[in-house]
């Protein structure tokens, strides 16, 4: 797949994040992940070679990137079979919305170590009853003094068991309107009255999910990040990273599928002829290659518009972009099983696990109808349904 409209950093970017990919592969992961362990062999080289802190403002110790250098890393480590899922949340959205929107002190305090991988942020935003859906959440923040107390549930909470904090959204009480506000908080996982639990997910994967119980954790005035009224500005600058991180995941595990069976294809020879020679193989093949590059085209729109400073464009883009991805990505692993037939589901080939993992780009970090609904409403004018 070729580095479209990109810059010769971008490609240097690629070639160079590619061959530390192959250094590890898909082998690795599969064996840290049966281990129930962290790929922090992989993690700690990719901060050692500054792609984890691309991102992220060159007086803090990042590379002075943006999302755009972001999701490229994480395409190419999913390319060779080794994504880092907490690419996603702690660089792309706590260190943005740190550098963002943080104070002197959290700047100091969490940059540095999320850039050069010796501090992990998850973030904490879903919830049983919301979902993703802000205008829900019923985690809520009051004051105590000096103080703040959280109280809440959030579950699909990635990494936290890693995680030297979490970046947990809530609500508080706007005192001129009275009603709740978001606002975002770093809890340490140690503060009393913070429980985790561990959720038995059928998806295998490196980074573990937990369900979190806040009842009256008290924060000091610092654990609030940024202005107490910005609001929805300081909770989507974080929300549409996630997005376009989450469509670099899905075209990095897409293109990696996609590579298996189209190798298998040119090898497997059935009637003296290689599968690949036949359309009924090669052209769903070439439908997936298709469909991955129109998703990366979009990918890339949305990261330039974001890391530019468009933030209505970049959620707009970083929507469709998710969507696109989710859709290319779930359809180029169910070709690529399908390709390899009865192989595509033995262990030995490694395919059949991505059926499952390749899901969770259609349904997170939001839903592809709630995406739908905001292209519906938000771009073409149309009347809510709700």
């Amino acid at each position: 797949m070729s580095a479209t409209l990109e810059t010769e950093e971008h490609e240097a970017l690629r070639a160079a994040v590619a061959a530390l990919g192959r250094r590890y592969g898909r082998a690795y992961l599969t064996r840290v992940v049966a281990e129930g362990a962290f790929p922090a062999e992989l993690w700690q080289e990719a901060a050692k070679l500054g792609y984890l802190g691309v991102n992220l403002p060159e007086e803090y110790g990042g590379g002075g990137g943006g999302i755009a250098e972001l999701s490229i890393v994480l395409e190419e480590l999913g390319a060779a079979g080794c994504p880092l899922l907490m690419l996603v949340v702690s660089p792309a959205i706590c260190g943005t919305v740190i550098a963002r929107f943080g104070t002197d002190g959290q700047k100091r305090a969490w940059l540095p170590g999320i850039a050069d991988g010796t501090r992990t942020m998850a973030f904490g935003i879903t919830e049983p009853d919301a979902g993703s859906n802000s205008h829900r959440i019923t985690t809520t923040a009051r004051r105590d003094g000096a103080d703040w107390l959280l109280t809440g549930r959030k579950v699909f909470i990635s990494g936290v068991d890693i995680a030297d904090a979490v970046l947990i959204v809530g609500r508080t009480e706007d005192a001129r309107t009275g009603r709740l506000k978001p606002c975002l908080f770093i809890v340490p996982p140690d503060a009393d009255g913070f429980q985790r639990r561990p959720i038995d997910m059928e998806l295998h994967a490196a980074e573990k999910q937990f369900e979190l119980v806040l009842d009256d954790v008290r924060l000091p005035a610092d654990a609030l990040v940024g202005d107490e009224d910005a609001g929805l500005l300081q909770l989507f600058a974080g929300l549409n990273p996630e997005r376009v991180m989450t469509a670099a995941f899905a075209i990095g595990m897409g293109r990696y599928a996609l590579s298996r069976a189209v190798g298998y294809a040119r090898e497997r020879t059935v009637w003296n002829a290689p599968i690949g020679a036949h359309q009924a193989v090669a052209h769903p093949l070439a439908q997936a290659h298709i469909d991955l590059e129109l998703a990366r085209l979009m990918t890339q729109k949305a990261a330039r518009l974001y890391d530019a400073g468009d933030d209505a464009g970049a959620g707009e883009a970083a929507n469709m972009a998710k969507y696109a991805a989710g859709e290319a990505c779930v359809k180029a692993v169910d070709q690529a099983v399908h390709t390899l037939g009865g192989n595509g589901l033995t262990r030995e080939f490694g395919l059949a696990s991505l059926i499952t993992a390749a899901r969770v780009a259609r349904i997170a970090p939001v839903s592809r109808e709630m995406i739908l609904n905001y292209v519906s409403h938000q771009t073409l004018g149309l009347p809510k349904s709700y």
